[in-house]
């Protein structure tokens, strides 16, 4: 069973720069996704950026507007979310997730149920 957690998240103002990583217990096989996901207070959990191990290839919600970008290290087992120009709005709990098994193939991979590996969340606050 593969363990995600993800660090770096913390208080930051209006338009900083912020960095989130998700460390794997194990290394994903190359057809997994890797993800991350956000959920503010009273709100759905959210897609925000999406990895494919293998080879790379990224998804992003339209709402990042080109603010985000998602990378991986497959030498460290991470998968790290550079935020730029953050916004009171991006103030949520980030999460990474892991799309490993078949039975996710049946969801879109921008929807929580395409995911069956959670971490535990790490809190980016941003303040105006």
């Amino acid at each position: 069973q593969v363990q995600l957690a993800e660090s770096g998240g913390g208080l930051v103002q209006d338009g900083d720069s912020l960095r989130l990583s998700c460390a794997a217990s194990e290394r994903p096989f190359s057809r997994h996704v890797m993800a991350w996901f956000r959920q503010a207070p009273g709100k759905e959990r959210e897609f925000v950026a999406g990895i494919r191990w293998g080879d790379g290839t990224t998804y992003y919600a339209d709402f990042v507007e080109g603010r985000v970008t998602i990378s991986r290290d497959d030498a460290k087992r991470t998968v790290d979310l550079q935020m730029n120009s953050v916004k009171p709005e991006d103030t949520a709990v980030y999460f990474c997730a892991a799309r490993a098994t078949v039975s996710t193939l049946l969801y879109s991979l921008r929807t929580p149920r395409g995911y069956d590996y959670w971490g535990q969340g790490t809190q980016v606050t941003v303040s105006s």
